[in-house]
């Protein structure tokens, strides 16, 4: 089959949704493989490196490909691009995608990549979420660094001690835990705190100290059910008053804060609020991870820096991933060559399968209809 792999066209993205490394593959197994030209520069990966594993560059590589691999889903004038029947993997952002029927229309079978089902043990070499939250979770750390004006370890010096610093992480997923790694290994003190009890060792087990709520029994037992099935859980109005209290005093202290807590389909939660703010010390910094879907901080603005009266800065950068874009397109690559794997047969015959566990969790368009349920 022809593949193709064409430019990203959303602003700030400079990811590519295949590499050098995945492109050899598939050629070696049996794919023409076209990459419109330029398509792989922002993430250091040149025409040149594609058409060494035999790529060809076109400046048009929709045209007769039957598989589109994307970062972002493509939008607007994109879609009509599309072969009918093509289709097309990548991540859709598929709750707050306006464009499905598009596709739909286009009777583009669309795999949204962010829907895979993770607790599929045979699924996490597909976990773009997982792999991309990674290097999101490791730049936090460098970008709020970069922002504070102090260090990040203690130092004894013939002028005096350098204290460390104080970093508060909130949620402990994937990136959470290499924030925690990352702050620890530049020599911060770390603290840390997510809804799930379970995730304390993972916590300890990095050096950091763990924020400690006070739970009922039946709270605990909900917090595990969740935590097996791999989803949250909605903790009663005792937790929420406790939790906020012991979030407030560690904040105010700290010296960097990052905020990691992502809802599939939903705004993200308001971790802190203005007042918690307000009381934290004139130099401190609050990245927020989740500016992107409404932000973890009140007065986080996406793409901004907010400098507040008490001189405290938010952070709102946006897409982490893509300021480490060639680590970032090498994951992810690897990610979607896995899973596009899944697609084809015993005898390599291309065959989507609706009723299949994991393409049935990404399928989101086929046949002319939009199988994504909303709400």
């Amino acid at each position: 089959m022809q593949i193709g792999i064409p430019a990203e066209t959303v602003v700030g993205e400079n990811r590519v949704a295949a590499t050098p490394e995945t492109v050899k593959k598939l050629i070696s197994a049996g794919h023409n493989v076209v990459i419109e030209r330029g398509a792989g520069v922002k993430a250091a990966y040149i025409d040149s490196a594609y058409e060494q594993v035999g790529a060809k560059i076109t400046d048009d590589a929709y045209t007769d490909s039957q598989i589109i691999l994307k970062v972002r889903a493509p939008q607007g004038e994109e879609i009509q691009k599309l072969a009918p029947k093509s289709s097309v993997i990548g991540m859709f952002d598929p709750y707050r995608n306006p464009e499905l029927d598009k596709f739909a229309d286009q009777q583009v079978s669309a795999f949204a990549l962010e829907l895979l089902p993770r607790t599929l043990s045979r699924a996490q070499n597909m976990d773009v979420l997982s792999s991309q939250a990674n290097l999101s979770g490791y730049k936090s750390v460098l970008l709020a660094g970069a922002e504070y004006q102090r260090m990040f370890p203690m130092l004894m010096t013939a002028a005096g001690t350098v204290k460390p610093a104080r970093v508060v992480i909130m949620g402990v997923g994937v990136a959470g835990l290499q924030a925690i790694a990352t702050a620890k290994r530049l020599g911060a003190v770390v603290e840390a705190t997510d809804l799930r009890p379970t995730a304390r060792d993972q916590v300890e087990s990095l050096g950091g100290k763990w924020l400690d709520v006070p739970m009922s029994p039946e709270e605990q037992q909900k917090a595990a059910d969740a935590a097996k099935n791999g989803y949250g859980w909605m903790p009663g109005e005792d937790y929420i008053r406790d939790q906020a209290i012991i979030v407030d005093k560690a904040v105010s202290n700290a010296d960097i804060v990052i905020t990691t807590a992502l809802l599939p389909g939903r705004d993200a939660p308001r971790l802190i609020k203005a007042e918690t703010v307000a009381k934290m010390k004139p130099g401190s910094v609050i990245l927020d991870m989740a500016v992107e879907t409404g932000g973890n901080v009140e007065g986080s603005k996406c793409g901004e820096t907010v400098l507040t009266e008490n001189g405290v800065k938010i952070l709102g950068i946006p897409n982490l991933p893509s300021t480490v874009a060639t680590e970032a397109s090498a994951l992810y690559a690897r990610n979607v060559f896995n899973f596009l794997d899944t697609l084809f047969d015993a005898d390599k015959n291309f065959a989507i399968n609706p009723e299949e566990e994991i393409q049935k969790a990404l399928l989101v368009t086929h046949s002319g209809q939009v199988l994504l349920k909303r709400g």
